[in-house]
């Protein structure tokens, strides 16, 4: 399965933002430039008061379907 890490850092009230429905997906570029857009209710487990932060490997199927996150860091 293709794999892509990246660095979160979302401010709670930005998450808030995009809990609340106003945005339904993260863009974020991964540690080697690429851009990955996934759905933003899959970090909801992450989240603390401070929001989100964190390094990330994002799991794809071979269709880049979104499968599976795990927070590295």
């Amino acid at each position: 399965m293709p794999t892509i890490t990246v660095e979160l850092m979302i401010p709670a009230d930005e998450f808030l933002a995009l809990y609340r429905g106003t945005a339904r997906d993260v863009v974020a570029t991964s540690i080697d430039g690429r851009t990955v857009r996934f759905p933003a209710k899959v970090l909801q487990p992450f989240v603390t008061q401070a929001g989100i932060h964190g390094r990330f490997s994002i799991e794809f199927d071979q269709h880049f379907k979104f499968k599976k996150i795990t927070q590295l860091s």
